[in-house]
């Protein structure tokens, strides 16, 4: 399940620099998280680090409209980060 930063959210610019996937970006008001390159950090930590890095509680969440299981995370992370050995 990819994650939905929320509208909690106050520009820090924490999470951005530490999404190892590229998946954050600025929106028009608030960061956005592309579920597409979002994989919860699998692959590279052992959590999301953009909800380790948020310095307000519960503004990063679980994005239910993405739910994906931790094979396809995986996946998703061997596409992006290892496209060209398959």
């Amino acid at each position: 399940m990819a994650l939905l930063i929320t509208k909690r959210c106050i520009n820090c610019d924490m999470c951005e620099p530490e999404c190892p996937n590229q998946a954050i970006t600025m929106g028009t008001e608030i960061y956005e998280i592309e579920p597409e390159r979002c994989t919860e950090c699998i692959g590279h930590y052992e959590k999301p680090t953009c909800q380790s890095v948020c310095p307000i509680t519960n503004t990063i969440i679980f994005d239910p409209n993405h739910q994906e299981t931790e094979e396809q995370l995986w996946d998703k992370f061997v596409l992006l980060h290892h496209a060209d050995k398959i």
